[in-house]
C-alpha cells in the first residue's frame, strides 16, 4: 500500500465525529452531546442536585435530566460564545428545538460557529418549531389564547419567594424568536452556509446521521439541512 492510499484509506475508516447541541435530557448514544443547562452541570454534583430537589428549587424533571447527563457525559456549553471544538473537525451537527432559544442574534452566532467547527462539505441539520404550523392551527381553530400559549413567548410571574428564587437559578425555557421556512433558510444562509433545503418530516440528505429521530416533534417541526461552504 503506497503513502497516499494508506492515508485515504485512514480518511475513509476514521469515524466522523458528530455533536448534537442542545441535546436536553435526550442524548445521542455515539454522539458528543451539549447542553447549556444548568442540570448538565448539576449531574456533576450529584448530592447538590438532590438537596436542591428536596427543597423545591429544581424540579423532579431537572432532577432526572441531572442524572441522565452524568450517566451519559452530556457536556455543558455556552454554544453562542463558542463551541469547544476545534475549527473544521466535526462532520456533522444536530440541534432540535434549541434555535428558538436564542435571540436572532445569539442565533447567528451560533450557527457561525457551526461553520467555524464543521469541516468543508459537514452537514447541519437543524429543527424548530415551524411558525406557519402555528398560525395554520390557530387560523383553523380560531383560538387566539391558545395561539399565544403555544408559542412560549410570554413570561409567566413567579409567585412567592420560593418561585422568584428557583427562576432565578434555573431561568425560564421561553421562545426568544420564531421561523418558518424561508426565514431560518434566509438566516443560514447569512451566516454562511451553502445548499439549504427544507424537507419533510422522516427525510435527509445527510449520511451519518444514526441513532436521531428524522420525525423528532413532526407534528409541529420545521427541518432545514445545510453544508459548509
Amino acid at each position: 500500500m503506497t503513502p497516499d492510499s494508506r492515508a485515504a484509506s485512514e480518511m475513509t475508516e476514521r469515524p466522523q465525529r458528530r455533536l448534537n447541541i442542545g441535546c436536553g435530557d435526550r442524548p445521542t448514544a455515539g454522539w458528543v452531546n451539549y447542553d447549556n443547562s444548568l442540570s448538565v452541570m448539576l449531574g456533576r454534583l450529584p448530592g447538590l442536585a438532590v438537596l436542591l430537589a428536596r427543597v423545591g428549587l429544581i424540579a423532579g424533571s431537572q432532577l432526572n435530566f441531572a442524572r441522565v447527563a452524568s450517566a451519559a457525559g452530556i457536556r455543558y456549553a455556552n454554544v453562542t460564545s463558542r463551541i469547544p471544538e476545534d475549527d473544521s473537525s466535526v462532520d456533522l451537527i444536530y440541534s432540535c428545538h434549541m434555535l428558538e432559544h436564542l435571540t436572532r442574534h445569539d442565533a447567528l452566532s451560533f450557527l457561525k460557529e457551526c461553520r467555524r467547527v464543521l469541516k468543508p462539505q459537514g452537514a447541519l441539520r437543524i429543527v424548530v418549531p415551524d411558525l406557519r404550523i402555528l398560525i395554520e392551527n390557530y387560523l383553523a381553530g380560531g383560538d387566539a389564547d391558545h395561539f399565544v400559549a403555544s408559542l412560549y413567548i410570554v413570561p409567566t410571574e413567579p409567585e412567592g419567594f420560593l418561585s422568584r428564587v428557583k427562576c432565578a437559578l434555573v431561568g425560564g425555557r421561553l421562545h426568544l424568536w420564531m421561523y418558518d421556512a424561508e426565514s431560518l433558510r434566509e438566516l443560514m444562509r447569512t451566516a454562511g452556509f451553502a445548499s439549504v433545503v427544507t424537507l419533510p418530516a422522516g427525510e435527509t440528505t445527510i449520511k451519518g446521521v444514526e441513532g436521531i429521530d428524522l420525525r423528532e416533534r413532526c407534528e409541529e417541526s420545521l427541518y432545514v439541512e445545510a453544508l459548509n461552504s
